[in-house]
């Protein structure tokens, strides 16, 4: 062929071929999900924006539906924190935050590492099943209410706290986590005169800080968001969360006398509102970027295996 080719003179015909996209969608596809994307994104921040816009807009302003007030006017957050009543909600809310998601994190993991050894220690699979069994079926409301009752629960922030203190779900993903563990260095650390306490603190707890933190994440975001449970046991309105505050607001439209001032002109009831829902959704925006990385790794490594 290639004498042929140089007997003539002319040069050999190379067939034009078209591209193919191995591995990768085509360019048009990627561009039409690049789009979907972008669309669900404007869609996600679109009312949390505007939230934040309503909320510093200027009474005047109220209701325009933009994103960028022209005026920003911070009347509506001083008017909710100057009568103290959400300033101790967020408190209180915090507080119950910060108890709880130690107090289930202890309680959760021990307890995972404990189910991890149903071979060694009789009566833990009974345990599991018990557990898993909460995640079918519950007691109901009115028992859970005489419960609490019976305990003398009613008006205190372990209300809020010990119903959900351990999650079913969370503590079947980090038992799934702790059996994926290598048993070679819990032998090594046991062979080395390591008891459970030391093995669990020294070994298994630093290696599973991935999973620890997105259930910590779970834990936090629950208790953060506690509103069906202190409606149900908190009747004084000093221990009242963010939420039952929020709901007040938001829900009822009816602010709480004594967070206006008399002596003070207060803002449009829109721009409050507005101010009490970002107050209660800033904290968990605030802390879950630290969290993020964790995120993705600790649900795929809890994650239960076929």
């Amino acid at each position: 062929m290639a004498t042929l080719s140089s007997a003539t003179g002319r040069r050999p015909r190379v067939r034009e071929t078209r591209p193919i996209w191995v591995g990768k969608p085509s360019p048009p596809v990627q561009a039409l999900k690049i789009i979907v994307i972008v669309l669900i994104t404007v869609l996600m921040l679109y009312p949390f924006l505007n939230v934040i816009a309503v909320s510093l807009a200027d009474s005047a302003e109220v209701g325009f539906g933009g994103l960028l007030p022209e005026r920003f006017s911070l009347e509506a957050y001083t008017s909710i924190l100057r009568g103290g009543i959400v300033t101790r909600a967020l408190l209180v809310s915090i507080g119950v935050t910060l108890v709880g998601t130690a107090c289930s994190m202890v309680c959760t993991s021990m307890m995972a590492y404990g189910l991890t050894r149903t071979a060694d220690l009789p009566g833990m699979r009974v345990i599991l099943y018990l557990a898993l069994f909460t995640m079918l079926f519950g007691a109901g409301m009115i028992p859970n209410f005489l419960l609490i009752k019976s305990l003398g629960l009613l008006d205190s922030y372990a209300a809020m706290i010990l119903p959900g203190l351990i999650s079913a779900f969370n503590l079947v993903v980090l038992r799934n986590f702790y059996l994926q563990l290598p048993r070679e260095l819990i032998e090594a650390a046991r062979i080395d005169g390591c008891n459970d306490r030391q093995i669990f603190t020294s070994i298994v707890l630093p290696l599973s800080k991935a999973v620890s933190a997105v259930i910590a994440l779970f834990y936090a975001v629950g208790y953060w968001n506690t509103f069906f449970t202190a409606l149900l046991y908190i009747n004084d309105a000093t221990k009242w969360p963010i939420q039952l505050v929020l709901n007040l607001y938001v829900v009822q439209g009816s602010p709480m006398p004594q967070i206006e001032d008399p002596n003070h002109t207060p803002p449009q009831p829109e721009s409050v509102q507005m101010a009490v829902v970002a107050l209660a959704v800033l904290p968990i925006l605030l802390v879950y970027p630290f969290l993020q990385k964790y995120f993705t790794k600790g649900v795929l490594t809890g994650a239960i295996k076929g």
